[in-house]
């Protein structure tokens, strides 16, 4: 069994060692260009068209995170890089969930006590209570329902929140008010008083949120932005900020990233800026994943995480 491995700014020595610790049958060796040696699985992160491009033998591709955008895009630039029948397969957690879990609760719990209007206040020497809204009043929507969605939603039930998701297809989620379809959203976001997005990126959610979608959510509403930038029309959203329709957002995603130096969200009072750090690839809990993948492959069955190419998750 042959693996090649490829990321665009690693070297990646603790992958290369790691799968071959955990598939000591496999010779795993990092890609470079001009390989075109045989493979049967390619473990990846941006790969160009040369690497997947004319790999008969290829048995599956793992990408290192739980979005494969990066991957479609190159498809959709080269169909032939990739053949349909060779499955395409994402992490659904590699440690990440966790830390998604983290990322909401810090944002939600801050917002319901008002850490951050507290912060602005002690930059102005200002000491004032603050009134809080009732804990039955504080809904939090969740946009996707896959498992990182809901871990989220587990991380919030102890704290007696409203819950509510919203998803593709239908999900029943005990304790939790769902909607489906797109027909759907503008009834979840009006019953949101924080909205939590973690929905993957395809043609159907790119600028999904722009101003009229904005304007469904309750006036004084928080939006956290966990999954891709591509999905937030920024102009709009600053504009929600100015007018008090968002009282806060925290991004983790941008749509260009690094952000511009000079863009105004970094300056926003009412912003939290993170870079792309709400999930981390953990190694060694994603190469226990890619390994039983790869173990299910071999004995003909079909593993957790493939991806449907035409829904882009």
């Amino acid at each position: 069994m042959d693996i090649i491995w490829y990321h665009p700014t690693q070297e990646g020595a603790i992958w290369l060692e790691g799968m071959q610790r955990r598939l000591p049958q496999a010779r795993v060796r990092r890609w470079q260009p001009g390989d075109n040696a045989p493979a049967d699985y390619a473990i990846v992160r941006q790969p160009p068209r040369e690497l997947l491009a004319d790999r008969p033998g290829l048995r599956g591709v793992f990408a290192m995170g739980a979005g494969v955008d990066d991957i479609l895009a190159q498809l959709a630039r080269y169909p032939d890089m990739l053949a349909p029948s060779v499955p395409l397969i994402r992490l659904e957690d590699g440690g990440m969930a966790r830390q998604m879990q983290e990322y909401a609760l810090c944002c939600v719990l801050g917002w319901f006590r008002r850490f951050d209007d507290y912060a602005r206040q002690q930059q102005q020497a200002q000491w004032q209570p603050l009134p809080l809204m009732p804990r039955e009043a504080f809904s939090v929507g969740v946009l996707g329902a896959g498992v990182l969605g809901k871990s989220v939603i587990d991380a919030l039930r102890p704290w007696g929140f409203p819950l509510r998701v919203w998803s593709r297809s239908p999900k029943r989620i005990d304790g939790v008010e769902s909607f489906a379809g797109r027909a759907s959203l503008d009834a979840f976001l009006r019953g949101a008083q924080v909205v939590i997005n973690l929905l993957p990126t395809t043609p159907e959610t790119l600028n999904l949120f722009d101003a009229r979608a904005l304007s469904q959510l309750p006036h004084g509403a928080c939006f956290l932005n966990m999954a891709r930038g591509a999905q937030v029309v920024e102009a709009d959203l600053l504009a929600a900020l100015e007018s008090g329709q968002l009282r806060a957002a925290a991004l983790d995603v941008f749509q260009q990233e690094p952000l511009p130096q000079d863009h105004p969200l970094w300056r926003h009072p009412r912003v939290t800026v993170t870079p792309h750090i709400a999930a981390l690839t953990l190694p060694d809990e994603s190469m226990d994943a890619i390994a039983r993948a790869i173990g299910a492959i071999e004995a003909g069955e079909k593993p957790s995480g493939c991806v449907d190419r035409q829904r882009g998750y």
